[in-house]
């Protein structure tokens, strides 16, 4: 394969710093399109964007870093999007910027995503304080997009206040979204007992609140019940050291009629002025930072080990003989690496 020119190369590498000082300045300015075009950017896997991405990233990068990073995550059918936009409209009419980070599932088959929060949120979609970017998760582990962490950096650049990130359904998400936010809220639906035992302590562990949506109604007195039901069991959990004593708790909460939103919002105010004065979240944040970097390792990793020539043709191969029974999965990639070690000279 042949190498390209040297003047060819530098000939990009000026382009991509160009795009980025211009997206750059275009973004701490607060122009809305430079934001979307910006996120497209990063999210795009082409060579030349991915140059450019990482040329504006490293002039954004530790500039702004005043935004308060919420983390949402629940059940799907728990009203997500509905509190989502409600809560965004509270914030946006107190006089913040708040940007939504919705990621959408992708379809294992075709790699399309329904990406239809916009639609789910057309109030808020309507606020000029308000910015709704849905993105595919494409196959990315936890329920986030592999760049949401960039679109964090690019909101904060663009002038948030306030950062939501909505990710898909519960699981590995929440871990995932909890190392790249300050704030986590887990929302759940007004359940049973046996509902309850079917929350897993370690998400329990991890979350800052748990938000119990739909006390309106009928469902109110339920809502009431679960909510007391959680505070029970947080109360069961050990306390964390970098907190204030009542935290982790539980807050009944209607997305439908806007009841508890200004105690959630309160509460977030609380816990992320704690944690700033006792440097906890700067502390946080630079352990997320290297969360991100091994992440992206191991992403880069991933890329180059499909992309190698003689792993491409070998692993078809391989993933026939492992379906049908022929090979075991662990010596099929062990062949696999040991192509790629070959490869890689």
């Amino acid at each position: 394969m042949s190498q390209p020119a040297p003047a060819a190369t530098a000939e990009a590498a000026a382009a991509a710093e160009a795009l980025a000082e211009d997206l750059a300045v275009r973004l701490e300015a607060g122009e809305r399109r430079a934001l979307a075009r910006a996120i497209t950017l990063v999210e795009s896997t082409r060579p030349d964007h991915r140059a450019a991405a990482e040329a504006l990233m490293r002039r954004l990068y530790g500039k702004h870093d005043q935004a308060i990073r919420v983390g949402l995550s629940g059940t799907p059918g728990v009203g997500k999007s509905t509190f989502i936009e409600s809560f965004g409209m509270m914030l946006v009419k107190a006089g913040l910027k708040v940007a939504v980070l919705a990621v959408d599932p992708s379809s294992a088959r075709t790699g399309g995503s329904i990406l239809g929060d916009k639609t789910r949120m057309e109030y808020l979609t309507r606020e000029k304080n308000a910015f709704i970017r849905p993105s595919p998760s494409s196959a990315a582990l936890g329920g986030v997009a592999r760049r949401t962490r960039e679109a964090i950096i690019l909101c904060e650049a663009a002038g948030f206040d306030v950062i939501l990130v909505e990710t898909v359904g519960v699981g590995q998400s929440e871990t995932m979204v909890a190392d790249m936010t300050d704030i986590f809220l887990l929302l759940m639906a007004p359940a049973g007992g046996d509902e309850l035992q079917g929350v897993k302590r370690g998400i329990m562990e991890i979350c800052d609140m748990i938000l119990v949506n739909k006390a309106d109604g009928d469902l109110k007195p339920a809502a009431e019940r679960t909510r007391a039901d959680y505070a029970g069991a947080l109360r069961l959990l050990r306390k964390r050291p970098q907190d204030p004593k009542d935290f982790p708790k539980a807050i009944a909460v209607s997305a439908l009629e806007d009841r508890g939103l200004e105690t959630v919002w309160e509460e977030i105010r609380a816990l992320d002025g704690w944690r700033r004065e006792g440097g906890i979240r700067d502390n946080r944040r630079r352990e997320q930072a290297v969360t991100w970097m091994r992440a992206e390792i191991e992403g880069r990793l991933a890329e180059l080990f499909r992309s190698a020539p003689a792993v491409a043709e070998l692993l078809p191969k391989l993933e026939a003989q492992v379906g049908g029974g022929d090979t075991p999965p662990d010596t099929a990639a062990a062949e696999a690496l040991a192509a790629f070690r070959k490869a890689l000279g």
